[in-house]
């Protein structure tokens, strides 16, 4: 059973309906008052279409970093590329709980949203109860896995930026000590958590990998004293599975490496931050959104990565060695074109036992159900 994307960053419901309406809206424009008499009927210009009402719901603060700052960006790509064509709308900051979730989506439905974007696992529930009840509405659910005629699911590759991340901490850790400040056990998580290991270890094999949960997507203050956890036990380069840009600012301050997580945080971090594994969520929304102008959108599902230019490491620090930066480039391309896949056995977990055998690839419900550390990295998975 796959445990909730997003948990959560509770919001008063209250002040989140009441920005509904307005909250980065973008409003039509009116046309100016004419002195001239109105032409008769029969002659008046044809009434320009109504654009199309598309609505983003985000579980954390839009901010200027991470998850839904990645998401908003998205949004605003949207309007950038169709104009007066749409308009859209976000709400922020609401909580994955069944009742606080469907009654905005409702809401967003009933003000008369065309598509609407819930951005979280958590939403999964709420958007396929409310999809029923709306027929002509398109609803898209990212990270889940249920779909209905008028219910698409996506997702992103986020293990493949993780990997790439890897490969630049095995190569500039003087220690070989990593670590990552995690947010909730869940497979999406503990395949990042992997991923970069497996990306450390394919240039440094005694890399190892320390992991401290906070139990939480987005908090600032359980993700400082993690990161200064992990740092006094010897780690020199940070990965996170989390929302704040808090991690990059501790290693700033420590001395020490670290990566940013869905968005470009080198502005907390000048010196620390090595790079970024960046999500582009306008990818997939301009394609969504245009084939519901085109009468074209269907419902699926999509998992998407490097190969759609989905996600990246990018943003990278001007420290990084042009030869680490060209390492990353070539396994960048042997994951896109399938030469040298990420998880390729034989790979065991860090109780030794093999959980994919010589040469199999991992196929993406073995991905999608990964419970276990891989070797390189200590400990047990909580719970």
């Amino acid at each position: 059973m796959k445990i909730s994307r997003r948990k959560t960053l509770a919001a008063a419901l209250s002040l989140a309906i009441v920005g509904l309406a307005g909250c980065g809206q973008k409003e039509e424009t009116k046309p100016a008052a004419s002195a001239a008499a109105p032409a008769p009927a029969s002659a008046a210009a044809p009434t320009a279409a109504e654009p199309l009402k598309v609505a983003f719901i985000y579980v954390g603060p839009v901010g200027d970093a991470g998850w839904t700052f990645a998401h908003d960006a998205g949004r605003k790509a949207v309007e950038a590329k169709f104009g007066d064509k749409v308009k859209t709308t976000f709400v922020e900051s609401i909580s994955e709980s069944a009742a606080d979730a469907e009654r905005v989506i409702r809401d967003l439905a009933g003000q008369g949203n065309k598509v609407i974007f819930g951005t979280t696992f958590g939403y999964m529930e709420a958007m396929l109860k409310v999809a029923k009840d709306f027929p002509d509405v398109k609803f898209e659910h990212a990270t889940g896995y249920k779909t209905a005629d008028n219910l698409a699911q996506y997702d992103v590759r986020t293990y493949e930026g993780a990997y790439l991340a890897g490969v630049a901490a095995g190569k500039m850790s003087k220690s070989g000590k990593l670590g990552v400040v995690a947010s909730l056990p869940i497979p999406e998580v503990l395949r990042n958590i992997d991923s970069f290991t497996l990306g450390a270890r394919s240039v440094n094999p005694k890399a190892t990998t320390k992991v401290v949960w906070v139990n939480k997507w987005f908090d600032p203050g359980k993700e400082r004293e993690a990161a200064t956890t992990l740092i006094g036990q010897g780690v020199d380069v940070l990965m996170q599975n989390t929302d704040s840009a808090a991690v990059v600012q501790t290693a700033e301050e420590k001395g020490v490496y670290a990566f940013g997580w869905d968005s470009d945080m080198s502005s907390y971090g000048a010196k620390a931050h090595l790079a970024a594994s960046v999500i582009d969520w306008s990818v997939y929304y301009n394609k969504r959104v245009g084939e519901a102008l085109e009468g074209k959108w269907t419902s699926g599902t999509i998992w998407w990565g490097l190969k759609e230019n989905m996600i990246d490491l990018k943003a990278f620090n001007a420290s990084l060695p042009e030869d680490v930066k060209k390492l990353i480039a070539n396994k960048r391309q042997g994951v896109i074109d399938g030469t040298a896949p990420i998880w390729k056995g034989p790979i065991k977990n860090n109780t030794g036992k093999e959980v994919l055998g010589k040469d199999i690839v991992a196929d993406d419900k073995f991905l999608h159900d990964v419970n276990f550390y891989v070797e390189g990295v200590e400990g047990k998975v909580p719970g």
